[in-house]
């Protein structure tokens, strides 16, 4: 994962305290279950093993199969290398879509649980609570390859592969949500940091929340998003605003959906303003907060099941 940078520019808002969870969707033992799975593998998941990233994207796609109407891979060559995107449809064929991606590749040599096993497990637990709805639109679900150095901003990141797809071949896109680092929280005072001090003014010092990140004139399913998260209320919910060009905020998989001019939006914890696991060794299981992870998804998944 890359993160945004912040400046006085940004706009803030925020919900208050979550208030007290009377019903549970995502189930954490389910959500344990899965990062395991995708972190326990002989090597790191990233570009210099393909065959760990071919493991584990064939993971994802059996779970999207047994839920999904559709799936699957989004094959293409980097260097002699196949690499390949999953991509899973669910819900009615022929309505407008909305687009749910993360990446399940690392950063070097580390398990990458909180960036980004966190969010590809946000897809598996979204992809098996969805199926039992009757849902208004079709959602399509994607599981991106090669979003970390060295093929950070470049045509070969799974999510510009899958945005170029969709743009050339004109399908009816409502928006996009990026899930980036949605598993590390923090109640100790100090334990959100910002690129400017006088940003913990506005925020506070507490890593204890998400965060819904939009750029301006981001588009009408950008703005619905934030709005109808937020009044979930199951878990501590910030939006922030500012420019396309503002240093940092495009840094992660959304930014080539922004590429396209779709309506994208990412939801994050901050990454490395609070996780200081940020791409290292010690981003493991251990350190996630299952619990405030697992009312993150109910969050996306309560906006989505009833989107009009």
């Amino acid at each position: 994962m890359r993160l945004f940078a912040v400046t006085l520019m940004v706009i803030v808002s925020t919900t208050s305290l979550a208030r007290k969870v009377d019903i549970r969707y995502a189930d954490t033992a389910i959500i344990k279950s899965h990062l395991q799975n995708i972190i326990n593998t002989e090597k790191p998941r990233h570009f210099n093993n393909p065959d760990v990233l071919n493991k584990v994207s064939a993971y994802i796609f059996k779970h999207f199969k047994t839920h999904c109407d559709t799936v699957f891979y989004q094959n293409y060559k980097v260097d002699n290398n196949t690499y390949r995107n999953v991509v899973a449809r669910i819900g009615p064929k022929g309505t407008p879509k909305i687009v749910v991606g993360a990446h399940y590749d690392v950063c070097g040599e580390q398990d990458g649980a909180d960036d980004n096993a966190s969010g590809v497990v946000g897809l598996l637990e979204l992809v098996r609570l969805l199926s039992a709805d009757t849902l208004p639109n079709q959602i399509e679900f994607v599981a991106y390859t090669l979003e970390e150095p060295p093929y950070f901003r470049t045509p070969y990141m799974g999510s510009h592969i899958h945005a170029k797809s969709i743009y050339e071949s004109q399908e009816d896109i409502l928006g996009m949500i990026c899930l980036e680092m949605i598993g590390y929280f923090s109640d100790e005072r100090k334990s959100q940091n910002y690129p400017l001090g006088i940003l913990k003014m506005i925020y506070g010092g507490k890593g204890d929340y998400i965060t819904i990140v939009q750029k301006f004139k981001g588009g009408e399913f950008s703005r619905k998003f934030k709005r109808r998260i937020k009044r979930q209320n199951r878990v501590k919910t910030k939006s922030f605003k500012g420019p396309a060009k503002l240093q940092g905020i495009d840094f992660s998989d959304h930014l080539n959906y922004w590429k396209y001019e779709f309506s994208a939006v990412m939801v994050t914890n901050t990454g490395f303003y609070r996780n200081k696991n940020y791409h290292q060794i010690t981003d493991t299981i251990e350190t996630l907060d299952l619990n405030r992870m697992a009312l993150v998804i109910d969050q996306v998944y309560m906006v989505l099941k009833q989107w009009k």
